[in-house]
C-alpha cells in the first residue's frame, strides 16, 4: 500500500533544500553583481552552502530510492503526470549537477574549494570559462524549474485541492487531509 505523505525524511530534506536553493540562487547574483568588500564572502558562502547541497541531494536521491512515496492522484491527465515526472527528473538533475559544477568550476580556474576537496577537472582556463557559462545557464534553469514547480503545487493546493502538497508539507498529516 502507498503511503498518503512522503517519508517524514524525504519532507524535511525538500524543504530545508527549498530554503538553501533559493537562498543560493539570491547569492549568486549577488555576488555576481556585487564586487564591493562584500563579493569575498559572497563567494565563499556559496561555496559552502553549494557543498551542503550536494551532500543533501545525494542523501536525498538515496531517501527517494528506497522510501515509498504517494502517488499522483487517479484522474490527474497523462500529460499532467508525464510534466511531473520530468519535472522532477530535471530539478534532481539540476540539484546534482549545480554543485558539481560549481567544482569543476573552481578546480578547472584554480580557485580554493570548500574543506580543500580535491579537483575534479584539470586547471585550464577555457574549460573554466565553459564551466562558469554552463554553470550560470543551469541556475537560470533551476529558478525556472523551481517557479514551475511551485506553480504546480499552488495549482494542486488551491485548484485542484488533492492533497499532492498536502504530502509534502512538514509536520504530521491530519485525518481527512
Amino acid at each position: 500500500m502507498k503511503p498518503e505523505a512522503f517519508h517524514p525524511l524525504a519532507r524535511s530534506l525538500h524543504w530545508l533544500m527549498a530554503v538553501l536553493i533559493l537562498a543560493m540562487l539570491f547569492i549568486g547574483v549577488s555576488m555576481v553583481a556585487d564586487l564591493s568588500t562584500r563579493h569575498p564572502m559572497l563567494v565563499e558562502l556559496h561555496k559552502a552552502t553549494g557543498l551542503a547541497l550536494l551532500v543533501l541531494v545525494l542523501l536525498r536521491i538515496g531517501v527517494r530510492l528506497t522510501r515509498p512515496h504517494p502517488p499522483l492522484p487517479d484522474d490527474l491527465p497523462t500529460v499532467q503526470r508525464f510534466a511531473a515526472g520530468a519535472s522532477h527528473l530535471l530539478l534532481y538533475a539540476l540539484m546534482l549537477a549545480m554543485p558539481l559544477l560549481g567544482w569543476a568550476m573552481l578546480s578547472a580556474g584554480g580557485y580554493p574549494r570548500p574543506l580543500q576537496l580535491p579537483a575534479i577537472a584539470p586547471h585550464d582556463l577555457q574549460l573554466y570559462a565553459v564551466l562558469r557559462q554552463a554553470h550560470g545557464w543551469a541556475g537560470y534553469l533551476l529558478f525556472a524549474t523551481v517557479l514551475l514547480h511551485l506553480g504546480a503545487a499552488l495549482m494542486h493546493a488551491l485548484v485542484r485541492r488533492d492533497g499532492v502538497l498536502r504530502s509534502m508539507w512538514p509536520g504530521p498529516l491530519r485525518r481527512g487531509e
